[in-house]
């Protein structure tokens, strides 16, 4: 595979406008943000309430393991969603299929939050649920390669690896907003009105990203990139860019894919899975939790912009494949931690994962950017991305849930925790270098790259 290194720019590094890209950073940053709010606000009310509130049982194991297999409906749905936006993000525009994205999610989470319950409307009610978390999943398939795209091709070379950071900033920033807000909800509704309503209130707000597709739809402009392709290939004319790209990339989709298991299946065990185990098998109070959840999200905030920064320095591949074999070595240590039931020890366990999950959340927007030429950019991209997450955060609160109902032991999910790490390493060790450090300009790239 030769690196397409310089690939994800507007070829024009000294023209670049600067206030463009900051704008269009910061939209990435809020709509990213705001869509990532909604989806993991389906995790942590799964792990909490749903499976009372749609998945009456007697047994409590078997409610969570329906509540957690909604959660995994949704990344199921992801990869479809990736292929249908990254057709029209590649013939139609980088911005039209971002927005696109932005509108279904906002109104498919805003009626989860209508949706009656169990207890209202008998069998529909899970059926509903689960046709929602569908078009969450087709949502979020979308929107990560054009929030993404949006970032690192208005962006100059040397700086990709911090602006494409931009969109990822919105994980943590999700995840503390999320389960702030699920912190305080409790704490000031009490936890009958909390389970009874209260749960309803962070889903109603996610009408907020509506506004934000109607910003960016009025405000920004596509990137360079896609303009250039317009120009030089004319719009519309590539009939499908999906088979292209498993024509002309399949190497570099499956190990984008693999080296992106142990990103997203990490990151599910330490927010999702982490908050069930601690809440339902070491008996802690579900604040013990949600405060070590966000502490370390606080403080995966800052790690991300850096480590970009940091592959921009010295490259993509070393960065990420550092916190691929930092994922190895913290694996049982986390859960070591979580078992002390000590707050601080706890935050400390999920801060450990946290960090080598930012080594390699921070640098890959403009890594996948790379990997892939610009009038296939948007497939490529999405397509890995979200086959990673369905094999790795889709199913991974799923499968650590009954390694634990099956051997009775938080080992059983550090050995899995292990086993994703193993993946992801070999794949980042694959892949070639995509950035050559200190390259200013967009001399010598392809039209569209």
């Amino acid at each position: 595979m030769t690196a397409t290194g310089s690939g994800a720019g507007s070829g024009a590094g000294s023209g670049v406008d600067r206030r463009e890209v900051r704008r269009t950073s910061l939209v990435a940053l809020l709509g990213s943000t705001i869509e990532w709010y909604d989806f993991f606000i389906y995790g942590t009310a799964a792990a909490l309430v749903l499976n009372t509130a749609f998945f009456p049982s007697a047994d409590p194991f078997l409610g969570t393991l329906a509540a957690f297999s909604s959660f995994a409906v949704g990344f199921i749905a992801r990869p479809v969603g990736g292929i249908i936006w990254g057709h029209f993000g590649d013939r139609i525009g980088r911005k039209k299929a971002l927005v696109s994205a932005l509108f279904l999610m906002g109104a498919s989470t805003t009626l989860v939050g209508l949706l009656p319950s169990y207890a209202t409307i008998g069998v529909a009610a899970p059926i509903l649920l689960f046709v929602l978390r569908i078009l969450q999943g087709l949502a979020v398939g979308g929107q990560w390669g054009g929030a993404v795209l949006l970032a690192t091709e208005n962006a100059p070379p040397h700086r990709r690896g911090y602006y494409g950071s931009f969109p990822q900033l919105g994980v943590p920033i999700a995840v503390i907003v999320s389960n702030g807000l699920f912190l305080g909800l409790e704490a000031g509704l009490g936890e009958e009105a909390f389970t009874s309503w209260g749960w309803r209130v962070p889903f109603l707000l996610s009408v907020l990203l509506i506004g934000v597709a109607l910003y960016a739809q009025l405000r920004l402009e596509d990137t360079p990139a896609f303009k250039q392709i317009q120009q030089h290939q004319g719009a519309g004319k590539q009939r499908s860019p999906i088979l292209q790209v498993l024509r002309s990339h399949p190497r570099q989709v499956l190990l984008a894919a693999g080296s992106f298991i142990a990103v997203n299946g990490g990151f599910y065990i330490y927010i999702v899975y982490s908050l069930s185990y601690g809440t339902k098998v070491l008996d802690l109070p579900e604040s013990t939790m949600l405060v070590g959840i966000l502490g370390s999200s606080a403080v995966n905030l800052a790690l991300i912009p850096l480590f970009a920064l940091l592959s921009d320095r010295v490259g993509r591949r070393p960065v990420y494949l550092a916190g691929a074999i930092g994922t190895v070595l913290v694996a049982f240590p986390v859960f070591w931690l979580i078992d002390t039931r000590a707050t601080f020890l706890i935050f400390l366990g999920l801060l450990l994962g946290g960090i080598a999950n930012s080594a390699m959340y921070g640098p890959q927007a403009a890594l996948f950017a790379e990997l892939f030429s610009a009038e296939v950019r948007y497939s490529g991209a999405s397509l890995g991305y979200q086959i990673g997450a369905v094999l790795g955060g889709g199913l991974a609160p799923l499968i650590a849930a009954s390694l634990f109902e099956a051997t009775g032991t938080s080992a059983s999910t550090s050995w899995y925790l292990l086993a994703m790490g193993v993946v992801t390493a070999v794949s980042a060790w694959l892949l070639h270098e995509t950035h050559r450090p200190g390259a200013r300009s967009g001399s010598g790239q392809r039209p569209g790259d």
